[in-house]
């Protein structure tokens, strides 16, 4: 006995659904471990900035950009007299191909002295480095005092 144009359609059905799994499955792997390690320095990243760890912060920025404007004295002393009371993630965006992506961010601070309290804007912007194999964070460190 034949089986039913119906049981035969339902079989071609389940074998293109399984090929379409595994193209795609394989699409989405090729650009996984991009993903993953974005995922990774953006969460070093927003780690460092909540527990004030600047100089840390520092060390994920662009090198060319962190020899064009390093940290100063003045601005660490800056830094350390501010307490990160929050972190969060506004929009993001990612075009993994394309090696960029960004976030907008808003950071709560703390003037340790004063002990006044308001938020910031940020926005992180992050570009691949294929060579490297890694992320780096290209819009600098956050400016807490608006160019002042």
């Amino acid at each position: 006995m034949q089986p039913s144009a119906s049981a035969r359609f339902q079989g071609r059905f389940f074998l293109l659904l399984a090929a379409a799994v595994l193209v795609l499955g394989g699409c989405a792997s090729s650009l996984g471990p991009v993903n993953d390690s974005l995922q990774k320095r953006q969460y070093a990243w927003a780690g460092a900035i909540r527990w004030g760890d600047f100089e840390g912060a520092f060390g994920l920025v662009e090198p060319g950009l962190r020899e064009q404007q390093p940290l100063t004295e003045l601005e660490l002393e800056r830094y350390a007299q501010l307490q990160v009371s929050s972190y969060r993630e506004i929009a993001s965006t990612a075009d993994l191909k394309g090696g960029y992506a960004a976030r907008d961010i808003e950071i709560g601070v703390i003037n340790r002295h004063t002990m006044a309290e308001r938020t910031a804007q940020y926005r992180e912007e992050w570009r691949y480095d294929a060579e490297a194999r890694q992320w780096w964070l290209t819009s600098g460190m956050p400016d807490f005092w608006k160019g002042q």
